[in-house]
């Protein structure tokens, strides 16, 4: 077995956000594997942290943090400006960051449901753009979407949300199609709940908690290490037939009957 398919190494990452919960466990992972990273996120303080923190559990690795809020379009081509004139090229995109607000679809204001897709959907679809003139001089590169369950199937996250998610999908599919000629592998990963800050409120209710659960035939909380694993192996020359796809780290959610 060649046991560079499993490796990342040499090649280098952009993990948008990335300071925090399944992020900041997507850009641990692929430094595991050899991979040198870029993260980015809003909060310069936390990425700060987050960056020294990477460097002293991968010292063999290059990890550089560039502060940006994605949903402002100005400040997401200054990303990809930050990554071109690094001169490290780029081999993997895997768009991470999210928001949401969650109500009744009647009771959303303008500016609340257009920032959900600002950050969820139009930054990513930007992103792959700025991306693709570095992917596509590799022979293999790779983009990852951080779906959700919400994008395949209705849960209580409102309506913008799974919108904005399943739009996120089709997107890969889309790009897969478009852009396997040119070596660029597409995918997504949804999960359904993860033990995370942003969803550690809604957790902290007991009766809430056992509704998801009981939903869910694992019978537990995914860990963002989970998500990073199958985030990484759709990263890996091991998945090099694998484009178009959109993996559930689900617990089995999605498929549970009665």
């Amino acid at each position: 077995m060649d046991a560079n398919r499993w490796r990342l190494d040499g090649q280098v990452a952009l993990v948008t956000g990335a300071s925090v919960g399944i992020g900041r466990a997507i850009a641990a992972e692929l430094l595991g594997l050899g991979a040198d990273v870029m993260i980015v996120a809003r909060d310069q303080a936390q990425l700060d942290a987050t960056r020294d923190e990477l460097e002293d559990e991968f010292p063999e690795a290059e990890v550089r943090a560039f502060a940006a809020d994605v949903s402002d379009p100005e400040q997401r081509r200054e990303i990809f400006d930050w990554v071109e004139d690094l001169g490290t090229g780029l081999q993997l995109l895997v768009n991470n960051a999210g928001t949401n607000a969650s109500k009744p679809t009647m009771d959303y204001a303008d500016a609340e449901w257009r920032d959900i897709f600002e950050t969820n959907l139009f930054s990513a679809f930007e992103l792959c753009r700025f991306a693709f003139p570095l992917l596509s001089q590799h022979a293999s590169a790779s983009i990852v979407n951080v779906g959700s369950v919400s994008g395949l199937t209705h849960v209580r996250t409102g309506s913008p949300y799974g919108m904005s998610k399943a739009a996120l999908h089709q997107m890969a599919k889309n790009l897969a199609c478009e852009w396997a000629e040119d070596g660029v592998r597409v995918n997504a990963v949804a999960p359904w709940y993860i033990r995370t800050r942003r969803t550690s409120g809604k957790l902290a209710d007991p009766d809430y908690l056992d509704e998801v659960l009981d939903r869910t035939p694992m019978g537990r909380i995914g860990e963002p290490e989970e998500v990073a694993a199958a985030v990484a192996f759709l990263c890996l020359p091991a998945s090099s037939y694998v484009t178009g796809e959109c993996i559930a780290v689900d617990g089995g959610f999605l498929r549970y009957g009665f």
